[in-house]
């Protein structure tokens, strides 16, 4: 049995309580390796390691930086297949999901930052006859980044890239639930040079590992992506110690698809966007909204697609895999359920998919969903589900549109189609969220900034924003 081990002080070492948690392979419900059960002592040890590394790193120079940035990025990407491999059985996504979308965007996120740190430029302010005004921006120091499970080393990176880039010496946690790529980026960053202490892996628990990050008076900042009701614990211990914090959480993404759309690429993209990742992406559109000229058409193709994905083992070439553990599975079929005493019709799937093969039979799988008939605001069209289930609403007028979209407490993404230039710009600006994609989905410029609008987060990542939450602003004027 593999043990995953943390990185700490540039070693890969063993948990000091020596206890481990059970790390369940989700497409064969089987462990197959050990996760280091940290606490307090191990994130201690990671501070004092990241506080020691800290002076050399912060003024070694952008260009310095940049290059062991890019040696990360390149081990990564010649070690693309061993990755999603390893995303692929910690998470239960198909392999060929993790080798063109999860792992090529790691590699891309630490490319990026580590070239963006060299173009990155401060302000200055012209006081006519009195002064000049100019902006130094400086690491933060000791920051910490917590990420979720359904997009592990994607999202590990899009936080640990930025951060290290600016200067600052990292405390991340990866979820215990795919810890697999985090471990693996723990041997690439030895192998690429990254000086001990600079960026440190704890894993474990959010109520142990996890709080004790938040709660290290000696962590200045918290980067974190994950549930809502999360969130809000985080916000509630991390505030009351004027922490800076940038929170990605939970999403109730709208695709608006109005009468006059390219209905092809419409059904094409909606596909994809319902279902990628089995559902389990804060940025798929689980409601469905068409409007009542092109509804019944649309259900009917829609459905008809939804019904010829392919669902099974994750290592052959299926679309759709395992959702990520047995109590996921459970929380997703309980909305299932719950759909049907709303009132729901189920168009399609609303049950466990049981594989055919030995490897699989014990896996958590769940046939892709579709459900019409229920109220915008029902429970079901108001809660994350983050499962493959979306629900299905005709509607008359854009207007009517907006306000089912924007019913929820979520604000992060939605995707409207139109061939009406006019009509996308006024949608757009109305609607409630954080990122609007016009006849696409997911179609992603890393220079933009990324987060979501009322429960959905607080401020930005990505580009200028990311880099500029991990220093702190300074001005200095000078008079003349």
């Amino acid at each position: 049995m593999q043990r995953i081990e943390n990185y700490i002080d540039g070693k890969l070492v063993a948990p000091i309580s020596e206890q481990y948690l059970d790390n369940v392979e989700p497409a064969t419900g089987k462990v197959y390796s050990l996760i280091p059960d940290s606490n307090a002592a191990d994130v201690e040890l990671a501070v004092a390691a990241a506080k020691k590394a800290f002076p050399a790193w912060s003024t070694c120079g952008n260009m310095e930086r940049s290059k062991v940035l890019l040696r990360i990025s390149a081990l990564i990407e010649q070690n693309l297949d061993a990755f999603a491999l390893a995303e692929s059985i910690d998470n239960g996504k198909p392999v060929k999901l993790a080798a063109t979308v999860d792992i090529p965007r790691a590699v891309d996120n630490f490319h990026f930052f580590a070239t963006a740190i060299e173009h990155f430029a401060s302000e200055s302010h012209f006081m006519e006859k009195t002064a000049v005004n100019y902006t130094l921006r400086r690491p933060i120091g000791v920051v910490g980044c917590i990420s979720p499970w359904n997009l592990p080393l994607y999202l590990f990176s899009w936080k640990i890239a930025p951060a290290l880039a600016a200067g600052n010496c990292v405390i991340a946690k990866p979820s215990e639930i795919t810890p697999m790529t985090a471990y693996l980026l723990s041997k690439i960053c030895i192998e690429a040079g990254l000086p001990a202490g600079v960026l440190n892996i704890v894993h474990g628990l959010g109520g142990s590992a996890g709080q004790a990050i938040v709660e290290h008076k000696e962590i200045k900042a918290i980067s974190f992506t994950g549930g809502t009701a999360t969130g809000k614990k985080l916000a509630a211990t991390a505030a009351p110690m004027f922490k800076k914090l940038s929170l990605e959480l939970g999403g109730k993404n709208a695709n608006i698809i109005f009468d006059d759309c390219d209905l092809d690429n419409a059904l094409k993209t909606t596909l994809h966007s319902s279902f990628a990742n089995q559902g389990q992406i804060c940025l798929c559109g689980s409601r469905i909204f068409v409007q009542k000229g092109i509804y019944e058409k649309f259900k009917t193709a829609f459905v008809e697609k939804v019904k010829s994905l392919k669902i099974g083992d994750p290592s052959t070439e299926v679309n759709i895999g395992a959702v990520v553990s047995k109590a996921h599975q459970e929380k997703v079929l309980g909305y299932i359920q719950l759909a049907k005493e709303e009132g729901g019709t189920v168009l399609c799937g609303g049950d466990i998919f049981h594989p055919t093969d030995e490897r699989c039979k014990d896996g958590y799988f769940i046939y892709p969903t579709v459900i019409e008939n229920l109220a915008h605001d029902c429970r079901t069209n108001q809660e994350e589900i983050f499962g493959p289930v979306v629900s299905i609403t005709p509607f008359d007028t854009a207007d009517e549109a907006l306000m089912m979209a924007n019913s929820t407490e979520y604000g992060l993404a939605c995707s409207i189609w139109t061939n009406d230039l006019n009509k996308a710009h006024r949608c757009a600006e109305q609607m409630e969220t954080g990122i609007v994609w016009v006849n696409c989905w997911l179609l992603r410029d890393l220079r933009t900034p990324f987060g979501g609008v009322k429960s959905s987060g607080v401020g930005r990542e990505g580009g200028w924003e990311a880099l500029r939450f991990f220093t702190e602003a300074k001005n200095v004027c000078i008079k003349y």
